[in-house]
């Protein structure tokens, strides 16, 4: 029996391809530190379990396929409080982020339609454009000049009679990079100059670290039509298995397309949306102080890796990764060697290399995207074992 092309044309999550090595690693009795999913150890704010545990109806029905009007109505809330003003026809709830760039590329693009997404990027992206049909036209950049990709003059040498949208993932996973005002506003142009889809993935808002100087992409109202916003609980509240997205736009053609694939599919989780509606009672001080615990684990990292010799990094000015070049020459051999022949004193670590982060053939092949998403204690053990491992590594 036939499998489709575009299934076989994507493939396995960087992030978890290497999952059965670190069951084996763990089934012999090694301890794994795992730095290569952005799984935050940071609790959960109770408001969610308290929610849940407080859900008193006999049925557990179906929701309303563009979401419950009390979760829509939580999100409208929010960014009301950030300045920009939503209403509930502007918010489909969605299974996580990832569900909501799924129905996204599957509203806006054709066979061989191109978006231009600056690489390194979510890997995932690959996975969802290629599904939909869709061809991803790279925009690359380079740690030497801190990912830097808000070049008018290279974004317009990219754009053709294919193109349908340009996405950035601001604060970026997986680079940390942070556009300016001013640098989100020159993508904008470039957008509104050849009416395209300014698909703008959000999720990290809250995470940002030397600056107060970004804007989300929702402030922009001369581009109502062409700004598409991507959001989650998952990282902003630390609630990664509540699987609670958002599409956001005020394009009414668009949402009405989008629609229709929220209701193939019913809804998303009625019991998860009653948490995450709960988790938007929380208050700045919680963000203040996640931020804060996010800044001191981002400096730990850039310094660990920097010391680490041969190894290129820039530092991340938000999310909760970075990118590392590593003195090694294939990094997904790397990563498995540590996980199947390396431990020191019955440990090891767990990255994602980088490979599956680009699209242009060959980039990648010796770098690692790293989660800082573990206590400092913890981190600094992890990042002293990349270390040592590296060492161990280019010995063999």
């Amino acid at each position: 029996m036939k499998l489709s092309q575009k299934a076989q044309r994507c493939t396995l999550s960087p992030m978890r391809k290497f999952t059965p090595y670190a069951m084996a690693a763990e089934a012999a009795g090694k301890k794994i530190y795992k730095l290569n999913i952005g799984q935050p150890d940071i609790e959960t704010p109770p408001a969610f379990f308290e929610a849940v545990r407080g859900f008193s109806q006999k049925v557990l029905a179906y929701a309303n396929s563009p979401g419950a009007g009390f979760m829509r109505d939580a999100v409208v809330d929010y960014y009301h409080r950030i300045g920009v003003d939503y209403t509930r026809d502007d918010v489909l709830i969605t299974t996580g982020g990832s569900e909501a760039l799924q129905i996204l590329f599957l509203c806006i693009l054709d066979e061989g339609s191109e978006v231009i997404v600056p690489e390194p990027f979510y890997s995932n992206y690959t996975t969802f454009i290629q599904a939909a049909g869709g061809v991803i036209r790279p925009l690359s950049t380079v740690p030497e000049e801190d990912y830097s990709y808000a070049k008018p003059a290279l974004l317009e040498s990219l754009i053709n009679e294919k193109t349908r949208a340009i996405a950035i993932i601001n604060p970026q996973n997986p680079t940390g990079n942070v556009l300016t005002r001013e640098e989100l506003r020159a993508v904008a142009d470039v957008a509104k100059k050849h009416d395209l889809y300014l698909i703008c993935d959000e999720v990290y808002r809250e995470f940002v670290y030397d600056t107060d100087d970004v804007l989300c992409a929702g402030s922009l109202r001369d581009l109502d039509d062409n700004v598409v916003i991507i959001d989650s609980v998952s990282k902003r509240f630390s609630a990664c298995g509540a699987r609670i997205g958002m599409l956001i736009s005020r394009n009414k053609a668009l949402m009405a397309e989008a629609l229709k694939f929220c209701q193939g599919r019913l809804c998303a989780a009625t019991l998860d949306q009653v948490g995450a509606a709960a988790l938007y009672s929380v208050g700045p001080d919680y963000f203040e102080k996640v931020r804060a615990e996010y800044r001191r684990r981002r400096d730990l990292c850039y310094q660990k890796l920097t010391a680490i010799p041969g190894v290129v990094c820039a530092k991340p000015m938000g999310a909760f990764y970075a990118m590392a070049k590593l003195p090694i020459d294939d990094a997904d051999e790397f990563t498995k060697w540590m996980l199947t022949d390396f431990d020191d004193h019955g440990e090891t670590v767990m990255c994602s290399p980088a490979n599956g982060f680009y699209a242009t053939p060959g980039k990648g092949k010796n770098e690692v995207r790293i989660a800082y998403v573990l206590k400092e204690r913890d981190l600094g053990r992890a990042l002293d074992l990349l270390a040592l491992g590296i060492e161990r590594y280019n010995n063999r």
